[in-house]
């Protein structure tokens, strides 16, 4: 018995110790410094490390306790060479200094640490004590936190937004277990698209490049340092210096891919439909429930582009069942091909379709057999065979297009919806399957969504000799390249909606700017007002997804009453309205990183006001749009950033950095217009294209000076990448006494349509407009607004102090438009 006490105590006192010789940190420069090119080489104790120089704001570290760097990967990161950037490398007794003009860089030799300045002398960043270190296969970084810094980023999460004190793991997944109740309905765990990317309030940002799970303690044990570990692999991240979150997430997207332009038609209304019975009710689906849910959208002018048949288009296979994809149509669909002619017809201009990323054999079909047979499926522990496509092998998604897809593409259907990219190495939605397993298997589960995604993409860009889209849930850092991913299946329940905003805020942190959710909620039929307020919100979103699952009411707003109607069709023609205004913050995201859907901290990292505030967004860079979360509100206390802002509705005028409580009635979601915003709009329309534009609508929101930049192209092709593009730039004066509006002609090689403008401007002032020219000519003045639509001049309505000017001249000149008050 003394002896076994004794035993404990001594295991007591050394654990500490064994637990300490376990972890092994990099240790001391030893010798060997060593510069080529971009690169800096150190030799320490115990590994070795490289600093790579992207840009002089940007460089990588990477350790190794091998001696031994891996090859660069494919998926995540896009580029690896980068210009030579200019820098001094000077050695000293005790520390390497390396200057760039951004950075000034001191790494101490021993221990061996990196401390990031400013240019001008000011601590960015610096690693703490323990510096880096391994344990087993698990690899950590541990950096110093500075007072008042907060992060934000790390992917599509709803927990929170500001991430300071707070514990995060970064993996794949949609929560453990069944949904009901908790499962994956847990907000804390879902993790559809994480992002091991941050940014910080101190001017930098961090992108941990692994795929290995990760997780992160940003201040929670220590409220002095945050480390972040990944359970294999090399320590290897990105450093990135702003010093403001939009030139963070440019300098990111440039690593990890910048989005590519989607169809314009695609910020359009998107609807899924089950076919007319789901889960339990498949007898019930059918082509012609399809034809005729088209249709009545277009019968009762409810704008709408693209349509997606969910799972009950297929015959559930003999090995997956729900859970895998045959390929095959339910007898249910007499003839696929007529009705997507007959959609096509009533002007839809993509029909896709769902399925899951294994095969299965049908009644006729049996692929999985023959992909088995010829190794395009993922071998999997308890099956050599397997049942994955290999998405990470081209031959196999070669073979997967060309035996599986193709077959109902050439029958019409134009993209796909990728489900349960999670379920690769983890378990599945509709089945007990976890998928292939083995230690590969760990950092291949995160990738899996990206090369899942990224070949049907691909693949129907070149077969629809147009731009690509992809519907999908699942992602990780690069997954913008192949848009778009929508939130998932959170339930029609009041206490998941505000949970989905943050969701489409924090992955609007991480560089992913087409992102949806279920207008709605997904699943349960939905209390009318939360359908009402949850449509609001998906209306005025980066990508419009109306789709639902519970039998037999579904989300179409024909279904929630005569108010919730006429809610749908209010915002939907609104959203149309918007396009231009859209078309061109989608180019802005296309050239710089910058989402549609942008949490107040994006632009106001200095505010600490908006660390937390996650029911507020900026949509592009002149609405700000404030969901109703909350059951029977009359009201909702808006918070309004630095600046000047009008309500969107009424034209009132407020005073920004303050809070503001406004009135909600059931048909309004407050919207407020930034001071000088100018925001282009197109007449009204069924879907896109429905008739040319003659005419756009700039309403203008006057204060000081501003600009805006139209962006046009011919909205379907790849030729944008070729600069077949136009940019329409467009500026905003107020003084006391004169408003000058300037319309520069387009510049670009892209030759828009002709058109010619409105003007709407919101007169801010009890001085009435006392003369109008454009380009030095008077304009004549009108009676009313409708007569104003026939020809050029001015309408000025004293009520709502709104000023109307229509245009002579087209887009083919410059147009200079003055206002005497």
């Amino acid at each position: 018995m003394l002896r076994t006490l004794f035993t404990i105590l001594v295991l007591l006192i050394f654990l500490p110790a064994f637990s300490a010789l376990a972890q092994t940190n990099a240790g001391n420069y030893q010798s060997g410094y060593e510069r080529k090119g971009n690169d800096l080489f150190f030799s320490l104790t115990n590994a070795d490390i490289k600093i790579e120089f992207c840009t002089p704001e940007m460089f990588r570290v990477r350790t190794s306790w091998t001696r031994g760097f891996a090859e660069n990967e494919p998926y995540m990161v896009i580029k690896y060479r980068w210009a030579t950037v200019p820098m001094q490398v000077t050695e000293q007794k005790d520390h390497f200094q390396v200057n760039t003009p951004k950075l000034n860089i001191k790494i101490t030799k021993a221990p061996f640490k990196i401390e990031v300045y400013s240019a001008t002398g000011e601590l960015i960043n610096a690693d703490a004590q323990e510096g880096v270190t391994l344990n087993g296969q698990t690899v950590t970084g541990v950096k110093t936190l500075a007072p008042g810094e907060h992060f934000f980023g790390f992917g599509e999460r709803m927990d929170f937004l500001d991430q300071r004190g707070k514990q995060l793991n970064l993996n794949v997944g949609r929560g453990k277990g069944l949904p009901h109740h908790v499962g994956a309905y847990n907000i804390l765990e879902a993790n559809y698209s994480p992002v091991p990317f941050f940014m910080s309030t101190q001017g930098y940002g961090i992108f941990f490049h692994t795929a290995y799970p990760s997780d992160w303690d940003m201040g929670h044990a220590n409220p002095e340092t945050y480390s972040f570990a990944a359970e294999g692999g090399e320590l290897d991240y990105y450093f990135i210096y702003g010093p403001q979150f939009p030139q963070l997430l440019d300098s990111y997207t440039s690593l990890t891919g910048k989005a590519p332009l989607l169809p314009m038609f695609a910020l359009g209304l998107h609807v899924g439909t089950y076919s007319g019975g789901t889960w339990g009710y498949e007898e019930l689906t059918s082509d012609e429930y399809v034809v005729e849910l088209g249709r009545k959208f277009r019968d009762l002018g409810i704008p709408a582009d693209v349509l997606h048949l969910d799972s009950t288009w297929r015959i559930f296979g003999k090995v997956g069942g729900k859970g895998a994809t045959s390929f095959e149509w339910r007898d249910t669909f007499k003839n696929p091909a007529a009705m997507f002619k007959s959609l096509y017809g009533m002007n839809y201009k993509m029909v896709g379709l769902h399925l899951r990323p294994r095969f299965d054999n049908g009644e006729k079909l049996n692929l999985l057999d023959q992909a088995r047979e010829q190794g395009f499926v993922y071998p999997e522990a308890d099956s050599s065979a397997g049942e994955f496509v290999n998405f990470f092998d081209r031959k196999a998604v070669d073979w997967w297009w060309q035996n599986g897809v193709k077959r109902i593409a050439d029958l019409g259907a134009m993209f796909l919806k990728t489900d349960e990219g999670s379920a690769f190495g983890a378990p599945a939605n509709e089945s007990d399957k976890v998928g292939p397993t083995g230690e590969d298997i760990k950092w291949k589960h995160n990738i899996f969504p990206l090369v899942y995604a990224k070949a049907p993409y691909e693949k129907f860009q070149q077969y629809n000799k147009m731009r690509g889209m992809n519907h999908t849930r699942e992602g990780y850092a690069g997954i913008q390249r192949y848009p778009f991913i929508f939130a998932g299946d959170w339930p029609s329940e009041w206490q998941y909606f505000a949970p989905v905003i943050k969701a489409g805020l924090n992955i609007g942190l991480s560089g992913v700017g087409y992102w949806a959710h279920c207008m709605g909620g997904f699943e349960h039929v939905a209390d009318p007002e939360l359908y009402i307020r949850w449509c609001q919100f998906g209306l005025l979103s980066p990508i419009a997804h109306l789709f639902g699952m519970e039998h037999p009411q579904y989300k179409e707003p024909w279904n929630y009453g005569e108010d919730a109607l006429r809610n749908f069709k209010k915002y939907d023609l609104l959203r149309y309205r918007l396009i231009p205004y859209l078309y061109s913050t989608a180019y802005q995201n296309h050239t710089t990183g910058m989402p549609l859907m942008r949490a107040l901290v994006l632009n106001h990292q200095n505010d600490p006001n908006v660390y937390d505030i996650a029911d507020q967004y900026y949509l592009g860079d002149n609405l700000l749009v404030n969901p109703v979360t909350t059951k029977g509100a009359k009201t909702r206390t808006v918070y309004l950033p630095e600046g000047t802002w009008f309500d969107y509705w009424t034209g009132q005028k407020y005073t920004g950095k303050k809070y503001v409580h406004v009135l909600t009635p059931l048909d309004t979601i407050p919207i407020f217009a930034k001071g000088g915003a100018i925001i282009p709009m197109q007449p009204e329309m069924k879907y896109i294209g429905e008739k040319p534009v003659s005419t756009i609508t700039l309403d203008v929101f006057p204060h000081g000076s501003s600009a805006f930049e139209l962006y046009e192209d011919d909205g379907r092709s790849l030729n944008y990448q070729r600069d077949q593009q136009a940019i329409t730039r467009i500026t905003s004066d107020l003084s006391d006494s004169l408003f000058t509006l300037n319309i520069s002609k387009p510049k670009g090689r892209y030759k828009p349509s002709r058109h010619n403008y409105m003007a709407k401007i919101h007169l801010d002032t009890d001085r009435v407009p006392v003369a109008i020219n454009e380009n030095g000519r008077k304009v004549p003045p009108f009676n009313n607004l409708a007569s104003l639509g026939k020809r050029g001049g001015w309408y000025y309505n004293k009520t709502y102090r709104i000023l109307w000017v229509k245009t002579n001249r087209t887009n083919n000149a410059d147009i200079k438009l003055t206002v005497a008050l």
